[in-house]
């Protein structure tokens, strides 16, 4: 012991870090352990090794983030991790170890990480121009433009380009309101829409939202299916929208804002007939329908493109961002030409929006959609997965709820399933254990007892197993 000590003193750092992920790698493709006489599940093979990194480790960069960064920045894990390279739905910790990426970036990574046509498509368009503004011409904005408004239903044509999804919409209420002439807005209990100004308004859990003025907002009882006062009546829960109307307003409002699935919210699909009632509703009033596709859009649910088709309406405003663009900050609000003239009775502009690089990269995003037929990757895949999670609540009590479509999947914990008591603190000693053995998942819900699982839509069956096998090995061992 004594003499491997001394040795290891006689490395230096750097060539002692490169033979420690060398041995992790090495790790990597030996048989799988044996755990009380069970063999622990074993990730798919995949042919890609990432090149060594010889940055600074993870302590050092906790320590720098600890220094120089917001104190509101969090972290997952006890132990967080120091994500280096990613290819497709893999990513690469410092010392090359890989794990599933069952979260996406937060639904945000569709094609893959790294997908080789959109890095094309990103890197020569930054060789020949990163930025001019939308004061010039460039084909990059234009065609993404068309590509993007052949995806949509009805006159939902006209496009404005925003940096993220809490621009989006923070745009898409302003524009409902002045095209209207009214100022309040509903939206649903639990619902998260973004944290500036209207949309930390229209976010509605307390997590998220600071004692700063929000008006003009009123929320809506929440159609959850689960924890919901009518379960799955979505008709009932759509009466205290136009109760909301005749109580809280003048009678006149000016939109309605809503995802057709809660992703911060704990990926609630809103309740059966909910949507074509709320949407008669809100225009009886003289408002607007917006659909809020930031998560559940760009072919996430598998069955549809986007999330509101599910429901068999037709909105006015479509808001997106996270999947547009694989990872490059990038949103849209799109709209009808007759609504969207109302930005032109002032001046509108945003410096980065439409910005080359990030359309060239939304349009790639699009096509590697269409060529890899992604979209039904996601129905075929995700329908198998959720199957399986579902056999697996049968077999753990903890397991109150698997819910969601396509690769937009939610797993609620709870302590008591007559009760749904959320299991905090077991969710995150689950995820802790997933990701000691390779599987990365995220959380949300209001009580952060949710696991949502929104891979990038290459996921595979494999995968599928392998992340269902992993969940079920941990739970029997808790």
């Amino acid at each position: 012991m004594q003499r491997i000590s001394k040795i290891s003193g006689a490395l230096s750092g750097s060539y002692l870090q490169l033979c420690r992920r060398s041995l992790s790698r090495l790790a990597q493709t030996q048989p799988a352990l044996v755990d009380d006489d069970a063999v622990l599940p074993k990730m798919p093979p995949f042919d890609y090794s990432p090149p060594p990194y010889t940055g600074p480790s993870a302590a050092e960069i906790l320590k720098k983030r600890q220094e120089y960064l917001s104190p509101s920045l969090f972290h997952f894990y006890s132990n967080p991790l120091n994500l280096v390279d990613g290819k497709m739905q893999y990513l690469f910790d410092e010392n090359g170890r890989r794990y599933l990426d069952a979260f996406g970036g937060i639904a945000t990574v569709c094609c893959g990480h790294c997908h080789p046509d959109v890095v094309e498509a990103i890197v020569s368009q930054t060789q020949r121009l990163q930025h001019s503004t939308v004061l010039y011409l460039n084909h990059a904005i234009a065609e993404f433009a068309e590509a993007l408004a052949s995806k949509m239903p009805g006159d939902l044509k006209v496009v404005f380009f925003t940096n993220s999804g809490t621009e989006a919409n923070e745009l898409a209420m302003m524009i409902a309101r002045l095209y209207t002439g009214f100022h309040d807005i509903i939206s649903l209990r639990n619902a998260y829409h973004g944290n500036a100004a209207a949309t930390m308004s229209a976010t509605a859990q307390c997590n998220y939202k600071f004692n700063v003025v929000q008006t003009g907002v009123h929320h809506a009882l929440n159609p959850d299916p689960y924890r919901g006062v009518f379960g799955s009546d979505g008709l009932k829960y759509a009466k205290d929208v136009q109760d909301l109307i005749d109580y809280g307003t003048c009678g006149n409002i000016a939109g309605f804002l809503a995802e057709a699935i809660q992703g911060v919210g704990g990926i609630l699909e809103l309740a059966p007939g909910y949507l074509p009632a709320v949407y008669g509703t809100i225009k009886k009033a003289g408002g607007l329908c917006i659909a809020d596709e930031v998560q559940s859009g760009f072919a996430r649910t598998g069955s549809h493109f986007w999330g509101f088709e599910a429901h068999g309406v037709v909105p006015d405003i479509v808001t997106m961002a996270k999947g547009i663009g694989n990872g490059v900050p990038i949103g849209a609000v799109v709209t009808t030409p007759e609504i969207a003239k109302v930005l032109t009775y002032r001046t509108y502009f945003n410096t980065f929006g439409g910005n080359p690089v990030s359309t060239a990269s939304g349009l790639a995003v699009l096509r590697v959609i269409e060529k890899e037929k992604l979209q039904e990757n996601a129905h075929v895949v995700g329908s198998y997965l959720k199957d399986r999670l579902t056999s697996l609540k049968e077999k753990h009590e903890i397991i109150g709820d698997v819910r969601g479509r396509g690769l937009m999947l939610g797993v609620e914990l709870v302590t008591d399933r007559q009760l749904k008591t959320p299991a905090k603190v077991e969710t995150l000693h689950v995820m802790d254990k997933m990701k000691e053995m390779g599987v990365l998942i995220g959380k949300g819900g209001f009580y952060g007892n949710v696991f949502r699982i929104t891979p990038p839509l290459c996921f595979t069956k494999e995968d599928a197993d392998f992340l269902v096998d992993v969940m079920d090995y941990t739970m029997s061992r808790m």
